[in-house]
């Protein structure tokens, strides 16, 4: 608290030599000049200062309290020094502008102090003096490549997702193309690990398989693992230019290197460990970002900002979880743009510059970043695989492999092929054996995303026309015909029923009736051609050709067309897409295109084709629809248990932890569960955060004075990043439908341990209240505490063998799952 009973005023120096001003106004003679004013006692002086009411508190009990100054909010007085004052109120005319009140320009004051650069060293010693700062975090750095490469190969089975994204790596080494829900960049440098340490791509990563000695598994562990080392010091130096004491510094580094969530995550072949890396250098970049805020458009300002755009579209191409921390920047960037748009002193040239940069640096740079991952993914994976029936047919057409251009070109009737929704990510038309539990309960059709039999289909004519004859006249299937589309496997015809359909409940239900033999008209289809990719306009031809030709499928009784929107079936529609009848005729519906992909016809010939590359933006766009969609239909089934999965709220207090691996008594056991004072800690300092501002909060609104304003302008900057960090990344999931497992939290961890040393240093290593012995003390215990804890559970994340019983202690929580029952 700033002691009462001075109140210090810079009125600038006096006339030299009594000379009076040009002014026209009333002059003021200095402070020095003035008889009175020099001739007071200083306790006369003090007394000017404002009296306080204290007839109802002890002196001893009162706080100082002050008026209210000009711009102030009340709560303090800022002394002339910084910024309680603004002369420039008055224009250069001496002209009273306070209704038109300016915003002070001054430097900031939160984020890390600013010092002046040391002079150029010219002797090592100078130069080690100068860089003494750095010795800290390369200690702490030799440690986290200790606990991260530690044991790494001990265990020589595929551990949990490693059985994916080992996978995945994999189909990059063969430029296989596949599906997954994630962005690629952090599949590619999977593959790119492997493809420097010697691995072949020849090995199919089931789960809980043995390794074989062909593949370097240990090598690729180790250099995924080095983004997990790099979290430590990019906590550290985070919390430096947070502007945090050198205790809180040492107590971020320490939490990071400590937390065995993070240690176990980091030391697998896993995308955790890329996503983390990428989240501490996003907040990393933006506190250098905002420490350089008092002079923009500089080489640095601009270095950071560019920097923080970067990293934006790296985690956000890692996983869309990368998102989260995005809209943090984006929180900070509009506060930031407010704040500026209320300086009246800012030009507009330089209010459009700063909207500009921000725009440029942190929208544009992250999106090129985010669609060149994608752009090196389509390059990488030229080949055909796995994953090619959720891409556009002339996508797969263009892949090595293919055979879609050896097809029939021209389409007829007796023809087996399959149906290809040209909606953003849509599948196949499919239909199975299973029946729908509601409705009319007749055969399911719906929309899957993998190469199947049960997608073919085969084109007949309706029932009243003469049957099909294999060894007839060839039939050119044209626009207009009326058509039956009979299941291949089972027989059953595609057919449709003024009955609402499972999920859009205003369409008509689309199903598989009767056989080969029995059907009725409504299993008419009217083939409708929109246009030709290759051709143009319907009217220049009169053939439906495979993969070019767009077109839609209008039920000839009802009216309705088949239409595939992405609405994800319950499981007994097995997560697939919901096919419907839309009874709206919308020509623009891109969800009632389809095109025929593959085409089987042995009295046609082959069509030998060369097709048109489909466009990158319309790939990009397509397998973005199509991620979203499956992740969508991640979502818990209520008729399973799963045993992995968790809930966001058992998160913060460490409800449950994770099997990653089996657990028998011969192997090599490790289970996903965080540092419990790390984690309960910072869980109980968000809370703490909460209600210290909302005490200081009307402490200030009552005029009490608690520290001084670059410290609350520190203290609710920090909290702002670390507390609107945490809620950024942890409510979404309170929200979302798909399954959830505990290291979704991992990233969330990051903000409330930001939280939890910046408490205790705002509260204990920098407060005036307790001595320098003390602070040590305090800060003695907090290291001890978290050493003592990480060297408990170090056997979670290095492995543990032999009979999980016989370890004990290390069941916390009756809710953990760690021991055998």
């Amino acid at each position: 608290m700033r002691p009462s009973g001075q109140v210090a005023l810079d009125l600038g120096p006096p006339y030299e030599d009594g000379a009076p001003s040009d002014s026209d106004f009333e002059e003021i003679p200095h402070p020095s000049q003035n008889t009175y004013w020099s001739q007071q006692p200083p306790a006369h002086a003090a007394s000017r200062e404002e009296e306080l009411p204290l007839h109802y508190m002890s002196e001893e009990k009162a706080r100082r309290r002050v008026t209210r100054g000009p711009g102030g909010n009340g709560a303090y007085a800022d002394p002339v020094s910084e910024k309680g004052l603004d002369y420039d109120a008055f224009d250069d005319e001496g002209k009273d502008v306070y209704s038109k009140m300016k915003a002070s320009k001054g430097p900031i004051s939160s984020g890390r102090p600013r010092r002046p650069p040391p002079p150029p060293p010219t002797t090592v010693r100078e130069f080690f003096m100068q860089n003494l700062e750095h010795i800290p975090p390369i200690i702490y750095t030799l440690l986290s490549c200790w606990t991260r490469f530690h044991k790494i190969g001990k265990s020589n089975v595929v551990v949990w997702d490693e059985a994916h994204f080992g996978k995945f790596g994999s189909h990059y080494l063969k430029r296989e193309f596949y599906f997954d829900v994630h962005p690629p960049l952090g599949k590619m440098l999977v593959g790119l690990a492997g493809l420097l340490s010697g691995y072949d791509g020849s090995f199919g990563f089931e789960s809980g398989s043995a390794y074989p000695d062909t593949v370097p598994y240990v090598a690729m562990r180790v250099m995924l693992a080095t983004f997990g080392v790099a979290l430590v010091p990019l906590g550290w130096y985070t919390a430096v230019e947070l502007g945090m004491s050198w205790m809180a510094c040492h107590l971020v580094a320490l939490m990071v290197l400590c937390d065995v969530a993070w240690l176990c995550i980091s030391r697998f072949i896993l995308l955790d460990s890329m996503l983390l890396f990428f989240t501490f250098t996003t907040v990393f970049c933006l506190a250098k970002f905002h420490n350089q805020q008092y002079r923009p458009f500089s080489f640095d300002w601009w270095l950071w900002l560019a920097m923080t755009g970067y990293s934006i579209g790296c985690v956000c191409s890692v996983k869309w979880v990368g998102f989260f921390v995005t809209c943090l920047v984006g929180a900070y960037t509009i506060e930031d743009l407010w704040d500026k748009f209320g300086d009246l002193r800012m030009s507009v040239r330089d209010q459009v510059r700063h909207w500009a940069a921000r725009v440029g640096c942190l929208i544009v740079l992250p999106i090129l970043v985010y669609m060149a991952s994608f752009k090196l993914h389509f390059l990488v994976l030229n080949h055909s695989g796995p994953g090619d029936a959720q891409m556009s047919s002339l996508f797969q057409a263009n892949l090595v492999g293919n055979t879609f251009s050896e097809n029939p070109l021209d389409i007829a009737y007796g023809s087996k092929l399959t149906l290809k929704n040209m909606g953003w990510g849509g599948g196949l038309l499919h239909s199975h054996v299973q029946t729908y539990p509601v409705g009319s309960e007749q055969q399911q059709v719906t929309c899957y995303h993998y190469k199947d039999e049960n997608n073919e289909w085969v084109v007949m004519p309706r029932w009243d026309e003469a049957p099909y004859d294999p060894n007839g006249p060839i039939r050119f299937l044209k626009d207009g015909d009326a058509i039956r589309l009979q299941h291949a496997p089972t027989t059953r015809n595609l057919h449709s029923h003024p009955i609402p359909a499972p999920i859009t409940k205003l369409n008509n239900e689309v199903s598989c009736y009767g056989n080969a033999t029995i059907g009725d008209y409504q299993d008419y289809w009217v083939v409708e051609v929109v246009d030709d990719i290759h051709r143009g306009s319907k009217d220049k031809y009169d053939k439906i050709h495979s993969l070019t030709t767009r077109l839609r499928f209008r039920h000839q009784h009802s009216g309705c067309y088949l239409r595939a929107a992405n609405a994800v079936l319950p499981q007994w529609g097995f997560k697939q897409i919901e096919v419907s009848c839309d009874k709206e005729n919308n020509p623009k519906d891109i969800h009632t295109y389809w095109n025929i992909e593959s085409h089987w016809n042995d009295r046609l010939p082959a069509g030998d084709t060369k097709f048109y590359k489909s466009p990158f933006l319309r790939d990009f766009w397509h397998l973005n629809v199509a991620m979203a969609t499956s992740n969508n239909a991640l979502v818990p089934d209520p008729d399973k248990e799963d045993i992995l999965a968790s809930k966001p709220l058992d998160w913060p207090f460490l409800r449950v932890g994770l099997r990653m691996c089996g657990w028998g008594d011969q192997q090599t056991k490790y289970y996903l569960i965080g540092l419990p004072v790390i984690w309960w800690g910072g869980s109980v300092s968000l809370i703490l955060a909460v209600l210290a501002l909302g005490v200081y909060i009307m402490r200030q609104q009552r005029k009490y004075v608690d520290m001084e304003p670059r410290e609350w302008e520190h203290f609710l900057y920090v909290c702002k990043v670390a507390g609107v960090g945490w809620v950024l990344h942890f409510a979404p999931f309170m929200i979302m439908g798909r399954v959830t497992y505990i290291h979704h939290y991992l990233p969330t961890l990051y903000f409330s341990v930001l939280m939890l040393a910046h408490l205790l240093d705002h509260f204990v290593f920098s407060s005036r209240r307790f001595s320098e012995r003390t602070k040590q003390i305090a800060f003695g215990v907090c290291v001890f505490i978290v050493v003592a804890t990480f060297w408990w559970f170090k056997g979670v994340a290095f492995g543990i063998d032999g009979p999980i019983n016989e370890h004990w202690g290390l069941k916390w929580r009756s809710s953990w799952n760690i021991y055998n029952e």
